[in-house]
């Protein structure tokens, strides 16, 4: 490894997060707080460490994250493909592993928009009949 630093980019919904994985032993920041301070629900730290543990490569890197935006399970979505990202630019060996998984796609659903004469997206006023 003569570059020790790989970066990815990650987003999900309004988020985005800047992936840096440096060869170490597994640690994983976020905002420059641990995993477990700053995520509270298991499954979004699952969904942080999907692709290390497709790729077996949980304790080969240290995960170095800044993530701004949109709420916690769009950000836990942006940082796994911002490790998805860097885990290909670290080895391109990884790719059909992250590619069959759906690690590299970008998710591109996002919020509906507001329309006229509506309350939200969907939802119409109340009916009353007086």
């Amino acid at each position: 490894m003569a570059n020790s630093r790989f970066y990815g980019t990650g987003r999900r919904k309004k988020s985005i997060a800047r992936v840096y994985l440096v060869p170490g032993t597994g640690n994983i920041s976020i905002n420059k707080r641990s995993i477990d301070e700053y995520l509270g629900l298991e499954t979004l730290k699952v969904i942080v460490r999907q692709p290390l543990t497709a790729t077996e490569t949980t304790d080969k890197f240290d995960v170095l994250v800044n993530v701004h935006g949109g709420g916690y399970t769009g950000q836990a979505g942006a940082i796994r493909h911002g490790i998805a990202r860097a885990l290909l630019q670290a080895d391109p060996e990884y790719r059909p592993i992250l590619k069959k998984a759906g690690y590299l796609t970008r998710d591109p659903r996002m919020k509906e928009r507001k329309k006229y004469g509506l309350k939200a997206a969907r939802r119409a006023p109340q009916f009353s009949k007086r």
